[in-house]
């Protein structure tokens, strides 16, 4: 479960990669409709690539593309489609992928080795406390994972505080799996109701879906809210059904380390061009040993910051500080770029909120405007005077804030067909 590939030098690394790279391009020039018409229009010779140096010679993919072609991005017929999972749609229409039986097997891989990388160990119980279902790839890659692992899985599903305390008391899970907000709701159903979750047996959580991490790698307003209370690790995660490849952090907390044998990435800047060593960019992905659908070059329209040098676990692999924002999601707002992730740390940090929206819109000048829907547990002017002075110490802009009854903001923010909280719309 630790790939030796990881441990190897940064040469060995790249020459590996080198070599997987020709062998993807080779297959999506005889299986993928959409890559062999793209290689086609452009002149490209996948024989002139002989290294992963050579990348820039190949074309980008979009989320457009993907979104416009994604039956010509297969590269298997329907018959050996085991799976069918689809993106959230965040960004616009949701993109299918169709998993064959290796593609599960790879995915089952990535997240074993990505849990071991974290410190999960055969045997230990882990609590999914994520959606398995609605077409989600995550939940049941976590559960393949585990089962990969040799671990014991326990399926609570998302959301329920009552449902999720009653597991762990009765089952003992080491780890659980969650968004780290929820971890918030969990530790106020706990105290509401006499539960000591300091005697929970819980020693860790990997978390997905919201960032544990500041650009320095320090832990975030809201990973110190948690951990303040909860005497527990929290283990920062980054992934995507694009990618079909987590980024899990070790148990030394300094990024999410990279897997070689699943995929390859670049971080480029507006230009599309390589960032220096420490810059933040946008992380383009190429995976390797997917059949049903790969991808070549991909936009993942994340904005992130890598770290370089041995970590202290021994792995020489690249590491992923937290996404910063999307690229589609930066507001320019009064002369202040702010992406969503560092408002949400900030609304996270608060005992007395419940729930939060951001949403963004064109003012009457043509530029951005942002109003924090906020559900607190009481309203105050003294709450609305700590919100406005944090945000104006820690991102220098204070937004329109409006309060709204907790009950109705809940149900805006999580939605019956929604898998995922609704915490940003973009009206702009």
């Amino acid at each position: 479960m630790n790939p030796e590939i990881e441990f190897a030098s940064q040469q060995e690394i790249q020459e590996y990669q080198s070599e997987r790279l020709k062998e993807q391009l080779a297959y999506l020039a005889n299986y993928s409709p959409y890559y062999k018409r793209r290689f086609s229009e452009l002149g490209i010779d996948i024989k002139s690539v002989h290294s992963i140096s050579d990348l820039a010679k190949l074309p980008l993919t979009t989320k457009a593309e993907l979104q416009e072609f994604n039956d010509d991005f297969f590269c298997v017929p329907k018959s050996r489609i085991v799976d069918i999972t689809t993106t959230s749609g965040t960004l616009g229409s949701p993109v299918t992928f169709g998993l064959t039986e290796n593609d599960l097997d790879r995915l089952a891989h990535n997240e074993a080795i990505s849990f071991a990388c974290s410190g999960i160990k055969k045997g230990d119980v882990v609590q999914i406390m994520t959606t398995l279902d609605r077409r989600f790839m995550a939940g049941m890659a976590y559960f393949l994972g585990l089962r990969k692992l040799g671990a014991t899985a326990i399926r609570t599903g998302a959301g329920i505080p009552e449902l999720q305390w009653d597991s762990i008391l009765k089952y003992h899970p080491k780890y659980l799996i969650a968004v780290p907000s929820f971890l918030l709701k969990m530790i106020q159903y706990a105290e509401a109701n006499g539960i000591d979750y300091n005697a929970s047996g819980v020693e860790g959580v990997i978390c997905i879906g919201e960032a544990l991490r500041k650009e320095n790698l320090e832990p975030s307003d809201l990973a110190k809210t948690i951990t303040n209370k909860w005497n527990i690790k929290l283990y920062s995660t980054y992934a995507s059904t694009e990618m079909s490849t987590a980024f899990n952090e070790c148990e030394h907390q300094n990024g999410g380390h990279h897997h070689p044998e699943l995929i390859i990435t670049e971080i480029l800047d507006e230009n599309n061009l390589p960032v220096q060593d420490g810059e933040a960019g946008e992380l383009i992905i190429t995976t390797l040993g997917v059949e049903g659908l790969p991808l070549l070059r991909f936009k993942t329209g994340d904005i992130v910051r890598a770290y370089y040098g041995t970590c202290a676990c021994g792995r020489n692999t690249m590491r992923l500080g937290p996404v910063l924002g999307r690229k589609q999601h930066m507001i320019k707002y009064k002369g202040t770029t702010v992406y969503p992730p560092a408002m949400h740390d900030l609304l996270n940090c608060f005992e007395e909120i419940s729930c939060h929206q951001i949403i963004v819109n064109s003012d009457e000048y043509g530029m951005d405007a942002i109003t924090l829907k906020i559900g607190a547990k009481s309203i105050s002017n003294d709450l609305l005077t700590k919100i406005k002075d944090h945000f104006r110490a820690k991102i220098r802009v204070t937004p329109t804030i409006e309060f709204v009854e907790i009950e109705k903001l809940m149900k805006e923010v999580f939605p019956p067909m929604s898998r995922k909280p609704v915490l940003f719309i973009d009206r702009r």
